[in-house]
């Protein structure tokens, strides 16, 4: 697993995307192309779910760059699910199926199931040039009808497998919500897309980076949205109570830090139990992850508001600006000052 020269913690996820590029160790492996082929009625949701997945993996400076162009046959706009038109880049006949890595069709709850000839002709020609070829919700038949889903599973919407079975019985029609099986990718629905690009994600990044991608895409499928720390600790049920507490200690004492000590008679453990505690589950002593938590929100106050920095450095319990300036650019490799110049320019 790649690890931040400047972060120690899992707290890494919730940053990535703002640690300065420019001071990034991590080398860009390849380059990798998705081509989205759009239908009419094509569910929207399923298909901006699924592109949001690339174009996250590229904020949080992933060892992958993804380059997306959208399809159509003809090359004209086509009509979402929900009635709103959306452009494409190129029309069906000038896809060139041996430049793509990936070549997704994105379905939709009233999509009409008849194929063509030039689309079943592209299809074959990017399965033969070793495309992964991927159908969001019913996406997944054009694919089959094209002969070429026989013994793999396949992921559909529930109103459609009894369809595909009885159609294409050498197809593994299955009830999981997204599946991947070798160069072959499928959801079965709108909500299941953004889960089924990032297992194809996971096969190109370090889990260091799905990590990132999943903190800032995923932040909402619990019923509360916790902000104690990173998502893969908040959604861990089986932390120690002892941590737990130790973590809501923390995040309500932002502006005037605890002592570890402090910490640990609060909660009712020895120091030293404690901070076998962080280094087991967050990677990193006690007051390292403390630094970094409150760093993280100096960071949260830069981009989303107008404070001084002198405010912000007092809200994020620095007795002075300057070693506030120090470990923020320590940590982000950029000063607070240039941080904040370079996120509004993207506003």
């Amino acid at each position: 697993m790649v690890k931040s020269a400047r972060f120690e913690s899992l707290l890494i996820s919730k940053n990535r995307a703002f640690i300065n590029a420019l001071a990034s160790e991590d080398p860009i492996i390849r380059r990798k192309k998705a081509a989205f082929i759009l239908f009419e009625h094509f569910s929207l949701m399923a298909f901006t779910g699924a592109v949001d997945a690339l174009v996250t993996a590229n904020l949080v400076k992933s060892n992958v760059r993804y380059e997306v162009s959208v399809f159509s046959d003809g090359g004209h706009k086509v009509l979402s699910d929900i009635g709103i038109e959306v452009a494409v880049n190129y029309a069906l006949e000038d896809l060139d199926e041996g430049e793509f890595d990936y070549l997704i069709l994105c379905g939709g709850y009233r999509l009409e199931m008849h194929s063509f000839h030039s689309l079943r002709a592209k299809l074959k020609a990017a399965s033969h040039a070793g495309c992964l070829l991927g159908g969001l919700w019913n996406g997944a038949y054009f694919i089959a009808e094209a002969g070429l889903l026989d013994g793999y599973e396949c992921a559909f919407h529930p109103d459609g497998r009894s369809m595909m079975s009885e159609e294409f019985p050498e197809v593994v029609v299955s009830h999981r919500s997204c599946v991947v099986d070798r160069d072959r990718a499928s959801c079965a629905g709108a909500n299941s897309s953004l889960d089924m690009m990032l297992l194809i994600i996971r096969q190109d990044c370090e889990g260091v980076y799905i990590n990132a991608i999943e903190e800032v895409l995923s932040c909402d499928k619990m019923s509360e949205v916790i902000d104690t720390s990173v998502m893969s600790i908040d959604r861990d049920l089986s932390l120690p109570q002892a941590l737990k507490d130790a973590l809501e200690l923390m995040s309500n004492n932002i502006d005037e830090p605890l002592s570890i000590e402090e910490m640990a008679t609060w909660i009712g453990i020895s120091r030293r139990q404690l901070e076998r505690l962080f280094n087991c589950c967050l990677e990193a002593t006690p007051s390292r992850y403390y630094l970094e938590l409150r760093l993280t929100q100096a960071r949260q106050l830069l981009q989303h508001t107008n404070k001084s920095l002198t405010y912000i450095a007092v809200a994020t319990g620095f007795v002075n600006i300057s070693h506030f300036r120090r470990c923020f650019s320590r940590l982000f490799g950029i000063s607070p000052t240039r941080f904040r110049k370079a996120t509004h320019l993207h506003d």
